[in-house]
């Protein structure tokens, strides 16, 4: 196994807190799936870290959901909800995160995004968490797209795609990042896409401690229409018709 690439060592940093972001748009049907991931999730880094495991808050952002999500998440009162009528997918994630950072201490506190059509690994903290404290202040993880991508398509995808330690993508649905350095990049953008790209050139530019894994892959919805222009949805079915 290949070890993920990182920037130069930086000192170990203390974690107390684990704030967990996830923007929401009408998914009333994937949220089950993501929800039961995160619960998971949580529960692991509690079983690993025992006595020194972080307080972890998990913030749901209904931006202009009109469907059955608030519902969804009234059956899992572990997890926090606000609602948004930002309608972008990136003030939605800078909204949850300004959320939960208040009476945090940034420079101990971790910042982990998802997104709604998703599910993470059930080591997605725990990995995290660890890396963080290992002095990691960026980390960005993979993602796999699920059944909703017919599976020939889903076969040239994995063809195409090299999902090893040191990969070249960003995505806000696998990105964590200690606090003090997202704030001194500015947090995530109001904008309807690419967030996450420019919050990450942003911290290239403060020189983070960076680390690129496939250690933690995300599973992501594979539909072609997904609900942020210009989204991983919209990067699907772009490949997909160039495949035609």
């Amino acid at each position: 196994m290949t070890r993920p690439l990182e920037t130069p060592h930086r000192e170990p940093a203390r974690i107390d807190a684990v704030l967990v972001v996830v923007p929401a748009r009408n998914e009333e049907s994937r949220l089950p799936r993501c929800l039961a991931a995160l619960a998971e999730a949580v529960a692991v880094v509690r079983e690993e870290f025992g006595v020194d495991a972080p307080a972890i808050s998990v913030l749901v952002v209904l931006d202009r959901c009109t469907d059955g999500s608030a519902d969804v998440l009234a059956e899992w009162p572990c997890f926090l909800t606000m609602e948004s009528d930002a309608g972008s997918v990136g003030s939605a994630r800078r909204l949850g995160v300004h959320r939960l950072l208040a009476g945090t201490v940034p420079e101990h506190t971790w910042v982990a995004t998802t997104d709604a059509d998703s599910a993470v690994p059930r080591r997605w903290l725990a990995v995290q968490l660890a890396l963080a404290e290992a002095g990691t202040e960026l980390m960005l993880g993979t993602v796999l797209p699920d059944a909703d991508l017919p599976a020939g398509e889903r076969a040239r995808w994995h063809d195409e795609h090299s999902l090893v330690d040191g990969h070249p993508h960003v995505h806000g649905a696998n990105l964590g990042v200690r606090a003090d350095r997202y704030l001194a990049a500015g947090g995530f953008r109001d904008v309807d896409s690419d967030e996450d790209v420019l919050l990450v050139g942003e911290l290239r530019r403060l020189g983070v401690h960076e680390c690129r894994t496939a250690l933690i892959p995300v599973l992501t919805s594979g539909r072609l229409d997904g609900r942020a222009p210009g989204g991983f949805g919209g990067y699907l079915a772009d490949q997909v018709a160039a495949n035609r």
